[in-house]
């Protein structure tokens, strides 16, 4: 049987499998194998990241689309607005397609430090709304005031009193100085008494690191009473966690932050008119139907998010507010692939032909032979429990030095062999055995690509990504795989697992390339990745479609050099390019000819990145 890897479960329909290969279904449906040999014929090595801007563009149509179809038929008044919050992704191949796929919506960026405000500023087209997030100083509050005094449609949300404060003192020396009286909209975030569930639950809840409580809700309205500037409140916030696996706990918080919202209009905040809901549209990354972690669709939750507004309003009597979202991982998630090229496969040492035999074995090696060469699926069970009990006895008597090394490894390579065949034929069973048993005999396939890089949710919470290969798909995969990264960390693996259990094909790397493919790695895992033994970003490539269905390569930018790395770090590249030179020049055991030879071929590797290029003795 085929292994499609829940390609439609997580996919969306972005892609397909067609002829054994990963189709991307748009266009001309080119292969990422093709994409990716493009790619490397061009030199490029080592992992790469596939960015394709019709996904953002996709994702964005949904967003809109939805919530103006729920919008249509409950004749609902407010109007919907949506940002991306930088956090989520700020790297300038992301960025500059998201803005420029996303034109017809007026859809804006949300920002949480000074250099995000930076990048708002810069690439939000003027009127897109802009919404300001996280602790701020008075200098970058002043920037807010710059912005809007630059045109920009911006609002800074409050997460404290002190920062209000801040505000209103910014707010006197600008308008002080400048009599146009123009300054951002205010937003006031919510503590929520509602919290998510999961990973990123703690975003709600009364001990949420942002958010007014009650009292300071009441009391802050006052404040801006009292400054003359209850007239800029414009919006009331909330965040209950990122990647909301179920509505339930969305559906509890709107009703609160729908009941805040209309208490604040009904005491006079008349330009009191937007609910920003924050983000937490979740993704679905299982690649198992019973492992499915979204208990809801993109049509359910604009649902219930316009019908719930609008029937607080109608309760309340007050205005159907403007529905705003964050949504940055819904965004973002599907538009990258990460491509990486298995580099080798470590227990493929366990094959007959690496036996070595003697005229005479051992008696209990003797047997191990036999039952490999005579196990059959009726007797599979039991002679893959013979093997494991030999190998128990084997090994007493190696440690009592009553058999030899060349034993030791015929040993470890039969029962291997055994145990693989009997899961063979056992496999339409499932039993705790078997699964303990895959995870022994599990094939280690060494990956081109740094997991604290890349996958950096993966290792700091165990958040699964989608993994398969991007060829081969027209033939069963049989190993039971763990994936290892290059880094020189045990940390770097993503080990079997029986309840989620990955297969990969037998793959001879020295005759033929294997890569695999990591998707939904477009929301965080960029900019979270660490350079973990300085290995770097890796290359991206931006691959888009012209009118006739033709994929084309734009915007590549390779992963750094070695010098640039360091570079990073804080090291003098002159200062370190000197030292090595002058070890090579001053070294008296090697004449001028290999001084030259050695220099040349130094400044060659320096100039590639981290990533390997090969460890077999052909091209991979």
């Amino acid at each position: 049987m085929k292994e499609n890897y829940g390609i439609d479960i997580w996919s969306e329909n972005n892609f397909n499998i067609e002829n054994g290969n990963v189709s991307v279904l748009y266009g001309k449906k080119p292969t990422l194998l093709e994409i990716t040999k493009k790619i490397r014929d061009k030199g490029y090595k080592g992992p790469v990241l596939l960015r394709f801007p019709h996904l953002i563009k996709k994702q964005i149509d949904t967003l809109f689309n939805e919530f103006k179809r729920a919008s249509k038929e409950l004749n609902y008044k407010g109007n919907f607005n949506a940002v991306f919050p930088l956090k989520v992704n700020q790297f300038p191949n992301f960025v500059n397609e998201l803005i420029d796929v996303s034109k017809e919506y007026n859809y804006g960026l949300e920002a949480g430090s000074k250099a995000e405000l930076i990048i708002a500023m810069a690439k939000t087209p003027i009127g897109a709304p802009i919404t300001v997030n996280g602790f701020k100083d008075k200098e970058m509050i002043a920037l807010c005031y710059i912005m809007a005094k630059s045109g920009h449609n911006i609002t800074v949300t409050i997460e404290g009193l002190n920062e209000l404060k801040t505000i209103l003192e910014v707010h006197k020396e600008f308008n002080s100085n400048y009599k146009d009286n123009i300054s951002p909209k205010i937003g006031m975030r919510i503590r929520m008494h509602s919290s998510g569930i999961g990973a990123w639950a703690k975003s709600g809840g009364y001990s949420s690191k942002f958010g007014l409580t009650s009292t300071e809700l009441l009391e802050a309205y006052d404040m801006l009473e009292s400054a003359g500037l209850i007239d800029r409140f414009y919006m009331i916030h909330f965040h209950i966690g990122s990647q909301m696996e179920e509505i339930g706990p969305l559906k509890k918080a709107l009703r609160e932050a729908g009941n805040i919202y209309a208490d604040l209009k009904n005491r006079g905040s008349k330009n009191l008119t937007a609910i920003n809901i924050g983000g937490g549209l979740a993704v679905e990354y299982s690649q198992m139907k019973k492992n499915e972690n979204r208990n809801y669709s993109i049509k359910e939750f604009a649902n219930d998010v316009v019908f719930l507004m609008q029937e607080i309003a109608k309760n309340k009597g007050v205005q159907e507010p403007d529905i705003f979202t964050e949504s940055g991982r819904f965004i973002a998630a599907h538009h990258t692939v990460l491509i990486a090229p298995v580099l080798e496969l470590f227990s493929q040492e366990y094959h007959e032909k690496s036996l070595r035999l003697k005229e005479i074995n051992p008696p209990l090696i003797k047997e191990l032979y036999e039952l490999y060469k005579s196990i059959t699926k009726q007797n599979a069970r039991e002679y893959m429990h013979d093997a494991i009990d030999h190998l128990e006895s084997l090994l007493t008597l190696f440690d009592l030095g009553y058999i030899d090394l060349e034993d030791r490894s015929n040993t470890e390579i039969l029962v291997n062999l055994i145990i693989k065949k009997a899961i063979g034929f056992l496999s339409q069973e499932s039993s705790d055995e078997l699964k303990r048993l895959q995870n022994k005999i599990q094939e280690k396939y060494l990956v081109n690509f740094s997991m604290f890089q890349s996958l950096p949710d993966f290792w700091g919470l165990g958040q699964s990504f989608p993994i398969m290969p991007i060829s081969h798909l027209n033939k069963k995969p049989t190993q039971a795989a763990s994936i290892w990264d290059i880094t020189c960390d045990s940390d770097g693996e993503i080990a079997y697992n029986p309840n989620a259990p990955l297969k990969l094909h037998d793959i001879n790397v020295e005759k033929e390339e294997y890569f695999l493919a990591f998707f939904l790695t477009g929301a965080y895992q960029e900019v979270l990745g660490m350079n973990h033994n300085l290995f770097s970003h890796p290359t991206e490539v931006v691959v888009k479609f012209n009118e006739d269905g033709d994929y084309y390569l734009e915007s590549i930018v390779e992963a750094n050099n070695l010098m640039d790395v360091l570079e990073d770090l804080g090291y003098d590249k002159n200062i370190i390019d000197k030292r090595l030179k002058n070890c090579i020049e001053e070294s008296t055991i090697i004449d001028d000819e290999q001084k030259q030879t050695l220099l040349g071929k130094l400044y060659l590797y320096l100039s590639e990145n981290s990533y390997l290029k090969t460890i077999q003795a052909s091209k991979v």
